[in-house]
């Protein structure tokens, strides 16, 4: 039997970050996780294991073989047959994730936490098991993540129908991929497959892709995507999937018409849920809604005293930065300290190319609470976005009529997941869109088109 001051169960980026800031405080910590690779813990969760960074890894590296087929001439570079070796890119994929592994299990160490391999099961308040081992702690915290959803009619078999780890890995390009639900997951692993050869088709009920994007950026997205090869049937509810060998047929309803979609492979991405279940939480009372989501008050505490959640197992958009950051608040917090997050200037990104990312409200989410001033500014007009052929899209500000306070800003172009990092600090701190205009911007840079954005919502767009 061991003595913690917190215990916390799951190593994705939540739990990790939790677990590191809570030491750094002066805390006895265990961290407790399932996962192992090689015989080893394999700590980072779903995010670096099988999630943000290998999905990264694949979408850059098939980035460059598309580069290489398609891009390279207009820069005046020849090269001879360019040829996929996808054992060399899976390898490479694997390389990096094992690096990151390697990396969280040495701040685990240079940070005197305990690493407990296996199952962790809240066996009473302050009293969690992994396998034959009590662990006694003041605070306990659930940071176990999610999983992918699974069709009820269409159940995972990993070699047709696949859930998004199993797009990671796949060892031969699919024919046609098709692709239920275009939301971020669905079109990150539609454009790595694409690029490397396969026909894509993209499914969902919604009529445009990522449809809680803003408006005007689905849209000229989805016109993006299609000029790279990717095709969509939106606004179709799926009614089948009926497997035959190695072969799949989607039936789907697009306005009262049945459509047949065939293809080798069906990734099934239509969104993740809590991954709470045989916790035994149940057991001593916390509250959980129907999708198993922790439910949690402003400072993460469930209504059971001495149990926490974050990340994606509390409610939230389910994005590992958003975890990390309830982590470090809620360490914060048990420390004494004064923790937050502000859910308001969350940034999230859609790592396809051109990138996609916003902060704050969409244009239709601003326009329901009142006045808003737009502005808009094509990356078309930008110096540095033409001189690296790189002109698709286009930045949004949002801003308060009367206040001019940033509402939301939003991108679509290349690198929009590092230039999104500026309008996310701004909106912290409660800027106005003249704020942002009036940051010199370095030039010749992409994020020029963020300063004329800012312009552009008082008419004063320079290069517009």
């Amino acid at each position: 039997m061991s003595a913690f001051d917190v215990v916390v169960i799951g190593a994705g980026p939540a739990g990790y970050v939790c677990a590191i800031r809570a030491a750094q405080l002066g805390m006895k910590v265990a961290l407790v996780d399932k996962r192992v690779m090689d015989g080893k813990p394999a700590l980072g969760g779903t995010c670096l294991n099988v999630g943000c960074i290998p999905s990264k890894a694949l979408l850059e590296s098939s980035h460059k073989y598309a580069e290489a087929v398609h891009g390279l001439g207009a820069h005046g570079v020849k090269v001879g047959n360019v040829s996929l070796d996808l054992t060399a890119m899976q390898a490479r994929k694997a390389g990096v994730v094992n690096q990151l592994v390697g990396g969280v299990g040495m701040l685990m160490k240079k940070n005197k936490i305990e690493v407990v391999s296996g199952e962790g099961v809240v066996e009473a308040v302050g009293k969690v098991r992994v396998g034959d081992q009590i662990l006694e702690t003041k605070h306990i915290v659930i940071a176990t993540g999610s999983a992918p959803v699974e069709l009820p009619f269409a159940p995972f078999d990993h070699d047709v129908i696949i859930d998004s780890t199993d797009a990671l890995a796949l060892d031969k390009v699919p024919d046609h991929l098709i692709v239920i639900g275009a939301g971020v997951i669905g079109l990150e692993m539609g454009s790595v497959w694409g690029r490397l050869g396969a026909k894509v088709t993209c499914v969902d009920m919604a009529t445009r892709p990522v449809a809680i994007m803003d408006a005007a950026l689905g849209e000229a997205a989805k016109k993006v995507f299609e000029k790279q090869g990717m095709d969509f049937v939106l606004g179709a509810g799926v009614k089948s999937i009926t497997v035959t060998g190695k072969k799949a047929k989607v039936v789907v309803d697009v306005a009262g018409t049945e459509q047949v979609i065939e293809g080798d492979k069906v990734l099934v991405s239509v969104g993740r849920r809590a991954y709470t279940a045989g916790l035994g939480l149940e057991a001593v009372g916390v509250e959980m809604d129907k999708r198993g989501v922790v439910q949690v008050d402003t400072h993460y505490a469930t209504n059971i005293k001495g149990i926490y959640a974050i990340g994606d197992a509390a409610p939230g958009p389910m994005l590992a930065h958003k975890g990390e950051d309830e982590g470090m608040a809620l360490a914060e917090i048990l420390a004494g300290q004064s923790g937050h997050v502000n859910y308001g200037a969350i940034p999230w990104v859609v790592y396809t190319h051109p990138e996609i990312a916003g902060v704050g409200m969409t244009e239709e989410e601003a326009r329901a609470r009142g006045e808003v001033k737009v502005g808009k500014f094509s990356f078309i007009g930008n110096g540095r976005a033409i001189a690296v052929n790189e002109t698709e899209g286009f930045v949004k500000v949002i801003a308060d009529a009367v206040t001019d306070e940033m509402l939301g800003v939003h991108i679509l172009g290349h690198n929009a997941s590092e230039m999104i990092a500026e309008a996310a600090v701004l909106m912290e701190f409660k800027a106005s869109a003249e704020d942002m205009a009036r940051c010199c911007h370095a030039h010749p840079t992409m994020s020029e088109a963020v300063k004329e954005a800012a312009l552009a919502v008082a008419g004063r767009a320079i290069h517009a």
